[in-house]
C-alpha cells in the first residue's frame, strides 16, 4: 500500500505489514528488516527519548553520551542548564566522546583525530593550523556543534532530533501531572541493570504492557493475592494459578498484601521498597472493620499515611500519598511513548528504557528509584550493570520476563504463525503502540501523534482505543 507523504515532506514508502485489524499484529513487524528500516528512518528521529538521568550530571561540565540506532548525542550540564550537541567534530565528523561520561568544564570536548575543540556551551574555541583552511569553512557560527532539542522532566533529560516536533509535554500530556504529583522528579536512582536481548525491541515492551502474563510467569504474585488477579482475568486459571478463597479471615488477608508486599520488594526493589515493607509489617495487627474487602482498602490507606509520616521524618521528600491517590491516582505501569516506562508502588518507582540494537536485538535497561532525605542520597550509578540475560544475579521479577521474550522472539517465525492475536480488553496498549508507530512510518501530522500518544496514559491492562487518525 502506497502511503501518503506528511507534513514532514517525507517521501511515499509502503509500509509492507501496515496493521488493518487492530485486534492482529502482522508479525513480520518484529523481525524484518525493512520494517526495522522504516523504523529508524521515521520513527526514531521524531520521538522524545530518554536520554539520561539528571543526577548524572548533577555539576557544570558534567556531560554524559546517549546513543541510539546510529545516533549520538553528548548532554552536558552549562551554567545556563542542561544542554545537548550531536556528537559529531564539525571537521570531519569523528566523534567527540565514546560511550561515556565525564567533566568538561576545564578542557571542553576534544576531537580525538585533529586535536579540534569545543567549550560545554558547543562553542569552538581551537583549530589546530587554522592558516591552512579558507576562512569561509571556519565561520564561528558555523564551526559550534549542532545543537539537540533537550527538554527535562521527572528526573530525566529527554531529546528530540526533531525540530518541529510538538513539546515533550504535549506528548505526554496528562501522565506528567499525575506523576509528578507522586514526586517522580525527586527520586534517586539506587541501582541501574542493563542486558541484551535477542528480540526486538517492541516485543521487550510489549512484555509489560499488560498484566495478563502474571498467573503464569509470575505465579508467586498471583498465588499470593489470587482474587486481585482472578477479578480481573477470570477465576478460572485453568488449574495453573491459585483459586481465590473467600473464606480468608481479615487477618490472612493483610497477610496476604504483606507478603505481596515483599514478593515484589525482593523481586524488583522499586516496585515496592524495602522500607515500605518494614513499615507494612509494623501494621500488620492494627485495628480493622471486619469485612474483610473493607479491612484492605482501610489497612492501605492506613500504611500509605504510616510511609508518609515516618518517611517524612526522615527527610524525605514524600507526598501526602492517600491525598495524591485520590487526586492524581497512577496506573501500575505508565507508558512514554516510545521506549521508556515507569511503575509506581507506594513511594517508589522502578523505571525501564528500552533501545534497538537491530530487527531482533535490542538493549534493555532498569532503574530502581526511590525518596531519599538530602544527604543521603546513594552514589548514582554512572554506567549500568550490564549482564547476560538469563544471569540469576537479576532480581526475580526480570529474571522472569526475560526467560520468555527470547523464546518468544524465536517463536515468531514459526510456519504458519502470520500475527498477533491480541485481547481487545487487556492487550489493547500493544495495539494501540503499534498503530502509533503506524502513523509515524506513514507522516501523519506530528499534532495528532501527540495526542494519540497522551491515551497512552493510563492504559496499561487497557482496551483498544481509536487513535482518531
Amino acid at each position: 500500500m502506497s502511503l501518503r507523504a506528511g507534513v514532514r515532506n517525507l517521501p511515499v514508502v509502503d509500509n509492507p505489514f501496515l496493521i488493518t485489524d487492530p485486534e492482529r499484529i502482522p508479525v513480520q513487524r518484529y523481525y524484518d528488516e525493512t520494517f526495522y528500516a522504516l523504523e529508524c528512518e521515521r520513527l526514531w528521529p521524531h520521538v522524545w527519548q530518554m536520554a539520561c538521568r539528571l543526577e548524572q550530571i548533577p555539576n557544570v561540565g558534567d556531560w554524559i553520551e546517549y546513543t541510539n540506532v546510529g545516533k549520538s548525542v553528548i548532554l552536558v550540564r552549562t551554567e545556563e542548564g542542561v544542554q545537548a550537541f550531536h556528537n559529531a567534530c564539525r571537521h570531519r565528523g569523528v566523534p567527540l566522546t565514546r560511550g561515556s561520561h565525564g567533566n568538561c568544564r576545564t578542557d571542553g570536548f576534544i576531537c580525538p583525530f585533529h586535536g579540534w575543540r569545543w567549550n560545554m556551551n558547543g562553542e569552538n574555541r581551537f583549530v589546530y593550523g587554522r592558516h591552512l583552511f579558507s576562512e569561509e569553512l571556519l565561520e564561528q557560527a558555523d564551526l559550534a556543534l549542532r545543537p539537540c532539542r533537550v527538554e527535562l522532566w521527572g528526573g530525566c533529560a529527554f531529546i528530540n532530533f526533531d525540530e518541529d516536533a510538538p513539546s515533550f509535554r504535549d506528548c505526554i500530556g496528562p501522565v506528567a501531572d499525575r506523576l509528578e504529583a507522586h514526586a517522580v522528579s525527586k527520586l534517586r536512582s539506587e541501582w541501574w541493570y542493563a542486558t541484551v536481548l535477542p528480540a526486538n525491541w517492541k516485543i521487550a515492551m510489549e512484555a509489560f504492557q499488560e498484566g495478563y502474563h502474571v498467573m503464569r510467569t509470575h505465579p508467586q504474585l498471583q498465588k499470593a493475592v489470587p482474587a486481585l488477579y482472578n477479578a480481573r482475568y477470570g477465576q478460572d486459571t485453568g488449574g495453573i494459578g491459585e483459586a481465590a478463597n473467600p473464606n480468608l479471615t481479615v487477618r490472612q488477608n493483610i497477610d496476604a498484601q504483606i507478603r505481596n508486599m515483599e514478593l515484589l520488594s525482593e523481586g524488583m526493589a522499586g516496585m515496592i521498597h524495602a522500607k515500605e515493607v518494614e513499615i507494612a509489617r509494623q501494621l500488620r495487627d492494627v485495628e480493622l472493620p471486619e469485612d474483610p474487602a473493607e479491612a484492605v482498602m482501610t489497612w492501605y490507606g492506613i500504611l500509605q499515611e504510616e510511609v508518609t509520616r515516618q518517611l517524612r521524618a526522615r527527610g524525605e521528600p514524600v507526598p501526602d500519598l492517600n491525598a495524591v491517590a485520590v487526586s492524581d491516582p497512577v496506573n501500575a505501569v505508565e507508558f512514554l511513548f516510545p521506549h521508556y516506562f515507569l511503575l509506581p508502588s507506594i513511594s517508589s518507582m522502578s523505571s525501564y528504557r528500552v533501545r534497538p540494537l537491530g530487527p531482533e536485538s535490542c538493549l534493555f535497561e532498569i532503574w530502581s528509584l526511590t525518596l531519599c532525605a538530602e544527604g543521603d542520597e546513594p552514589e548514582v550509578p554512572m554506567e549500568a550493570t550490564t549482564l547476560p540475560y538469563d544471569s540469576q544475579e537479576f532480581p526475580m521479577i526480570p529474571r522472569q520476563d526475560y526467560s520468555n521474550i527470547p523464546i518468544q522472539q524465536q517463536g515468531l517465525h514459526a510456519a504458519g504463525f502470520e500475527f498477533m492475536r491480541l485481547s481487545k480488553e487487556v492487550e489493547g496498549l500493544i495495539s494501540n503502540y503499534q498503530r502509533i508507530i503506524d502513523g509515524y512510518l506513514r507522516g501523519v501530522e506530528p499534532e495528532k501523534l501527540a495526542r494519540a500518544s497522551q491515551m497512552l496514559g493510563g492504559n496499561f491492562d487497557g482496551p483498544i482505543l481509536d487513535l482518531r487518525f
